[in-house]
């Protein structure tokens, strides 16, 4: 499936509020001393999954400058 620009922008807003939501929550876990280490490092690992998305969903909408 291909999506059109308006799609991808889309996609990128929700990823972006994900990875944000997903930040106050590892955040407060840590904060409050949550003692499930495996849960806050499935929580980071999503995270930087995030991140990698959202950068290459970024790179895919900035046009090429050398067009």
């Amino acid at each position: 499936m291909v999506m059109d620009r308006q799609e991808m922008e889309h996609w990128l807003a929700e990823l972006r509020v994900e990875h944000r939501d997903l930040d106050e929550v590892i955040g407060h876990l840590i904060v409050v001393g949550h003692s499930d280490a495996m849960r806050i490092q499935r929580l980071k690992k999503r995270k930087l999954k995030l991140k990698d998305m959202i950068a290459r969903l970024e790179s895919e909408l900035i046009p090429d400058m050398d067009a």
